[in-house]
C-alpha cells in the first residue's frame, strides 16, 4: 500500500505470510515449472512498475525517490533519475514519456525517458492541492485516469500533511490534449490500483479503503458509466493479461479472470506485494514490487500494451 507501516502492522503481516504457499493455478497462467525469482532487495519499499516498448520495466524506490531500470535480457537494474517528486505509479504513453504519479508536491508528472526531465502535467485541481496522485493509467486514445487517495507523508510539512484540502479521494480523468481535467469518480473510499483494457474500453479500479474493485465502461469523453462491482477484493497495484484476467495485489498476486471469478494466487515472500506488470520484450514475464525488493515469474500469459 502506498504508505508506511507500522512495527505492529508489520508484525501482524509477518505471521500472516510466515508460510510461503505455492502458486495456485487454474487457468495455467503461469509457465511449466516457473519459479518465483527475486531480482534483488536493498530498496526501501518499491512500486510503480511500467514497461516500455523495448521490455524494459521501470520502477519506483518511493522512500529514497528514485526511479529505477529493470533490464530484462541482462537481468540487471540501473538507477534512471533522483530527485523523482516521489513518484508513486508509473505508465507509458504511446510516444514513450513516462507519466509519474508524483506526491511530493501532490502533483501529476510528464518525464522525458532520454533526458529525464520533468515536465508537470498537473499541479492542483480547482485551486487546491491534490491528495497525492498514486497510480496512473493511460488509454490508448489518449488521455489518462489517476486515482487520488490520501496517505499522509512524513515530507509533508504543517497542515498539508494532516489533512487533505479535497473533497475527497476520487479518481480523475486528464484528457490527451491536457486542456480538461475533471473527476470521474466520487463515491468511493480510497481508490488506489487502476488499469483499462487494451482496446480502451473497460476501466478496473480498486478501492482499497472498501475492500472491493470496481469495472466501468469508459465513454469517448472520457467520463465513466455502468459502475459494476468486480470482485470483493481491493488491491494496491493492477495490470490485466492478453486473456482478460485481472492482476491484484496486496497478499501476493491475486489473479481473476473476466467475469470476477478467481483463478490464481501467487504467494509473495514478504509482507506486502505493492505492484505487479508484465516485462520483457515478449511480454511474458511478471514483474513484481513487494517491500524493499522486485521479484519476476515466467508466465504464459502475456501482458497487453
Amino acid at each position: 500500500m502506498k504508505k508506511y507501516f507500522s512495527l505492529s502492522v508489520f508484525c501482524l503481516l509477518a505471521i500472516i505470510m510466515t508460510s510461503f504457499g505455492q502458486i495456485e493455478d487454474k487457468r495455467g497462467l503461469v509457465a511449466k515449472g516457473a519459479e518465483l525469482v527475486k531480482v534483488r532487495d536493498d530498496f526501501s519499499f518499491t512500486e510503480g512498475p511500467a514497461i516500455n516498448r523495448q521490455g524494459d520495466v521501470y520502477f519506483t524506490d518511493q522512500p529514497n525517490d528514485r526511479i529505477y531500470i529493470w533490464n530484462p535480457n541482462s537481468n540487471q537494474i540501473s538507477l534512471f533519475k533522483e530527485g523523482a517528486g516521489r513518484s508513486n505509479g508509473l505508465y507509458f504513453q504511446l510516444d514513450g514519456t513516462l507519466i509519474a504519479a508524483a506526491d511530493l508536491n501532490n502533483e501529476l508528472w510528464a518525464i522525458d525517458p532520454k533526458s529525464g526531465k520533468e515536465t508537470v502535467l498537473v499541479p492542483s485541481f480547482r485551486g487546491k492541492k491534490l491528495n497525492g496522485p498514486n497510480d496512473v493509467w493511460v488509454r490508448p486514445g489518449g488521455g489518462l485516469y489517476f486515482t487520488d487517495p490520501l496517505y499522509p507523508r512524513p515530507y509533508w510539512e504543517g497542515i498539508r500533511g494532516k489533512e487533505m484540502e479535497q473533497d475527497g479521494q476520487h479518481v480523475y480523468f486528464l484528457s490527451a490534449d491536457r486542456a480538461e481535467l475533471f473527476r470521474v469518480a466520487e463515491d468511493l473510499k480510497q481508490p488506489n490500483g487502476i488499469v483499462g483494457t487494451p482496446d480502451g474500453k473497460l476501466l478496473y479500479v480498486a478501492d482499497i479503503g472498501d475492500k472491493k474493485t470496481w469495472r466501468y465502461d469508459i465513454n469517448e469523453d472520457g467520463y465513466l458509466t455502468n459502475k459494476t462491482l468486480f470482485c470483493e477484493m481491493g488491491s494496491d497495484g493492477m495490470t490485466i493479461d492478453d486473456r482478460g484476467n485481472v492482476y491484484l495485489t496486496g497478499k501476493g498476486v491475486t489473479v481473476f479472470d473476466k467475469k470476477g471469478e478467481q483463478i490464481a494466487h501467487i504467494p509473495v515472500p514478504e509482507n506486502w506485494t505493492a505492484n505487479v506488470c508484465f516485462g520483457a520484450t515478449d511480454r511474458r514475464t511478471l514483474f513484481i514490487t513487494a517491500m524493499g525488493s522486485v521479484y519476476t515469474l515466467k508466465m504464459k500469459a502475456r501482458g497487453v500494451w
